[in-house]
């Protein structure tokens, strides 16, 4: 058995780390898998989703910075035309989904984790997807 659940995302930032971790949470609850593996998929080319920690705010902060400094917004170099390079790579740094175990009904995650949708090509209307495979 699997369940396959799809989310939508108004984004109103140029950059940003949504914390997802309860939506995702919801669909396993409403999907009665007790045993399995949960994946999280984003299908955009300028988005991602990541693991990080959920207790400071200022981790979210530093992870963009850091990949802003890393890939930063505007460079002379780039050469793609639309002039979301930057976008792209940020990408495909984080990637654009995530595994999780599914034991006893619960996502397994450590104490301090948290799943986040990364947007790095705003502002959008973006959207994500969760399966729950049974096994």
């Amino acid at each position: 058995m699997s369940n396959l659940f799809k989310h939508n995302l108004n984004i109103n930032n140029r950059q940003d780390m949504i914390n997802i971790t309860n939506i995702i949470k919801e669909d396993l609850r409403l999907s009665k898998i007790k045993e399995g593996i949960l994946v999280v998929y984003c299908t955009h080319t300028t988005a991602g989703i990541t693991i990080n920690e959920n207790a400071d705010p200022d981790v979210v902060k530093d992870m963009i910075y850091g990949l802003e400094k890393v890939y930063p917004t505007i460079d002379k170099n780039y050469k793609h035309f639309e002039g979301n390079s930057h976008s792209h790579l940020k990408s495909t740094t984080v990637g654009a989904s995530q595994s999780f175990i599914v034991n006893e009904g619960n996502l397994i995650l450590g104490i301090w984790q948290g799943i986040y949708f990364c947007e790095f090509d705003g502002p959008r209307n973006r959207n994500f997807y969760v399966k729950i495979i049974e096994g």
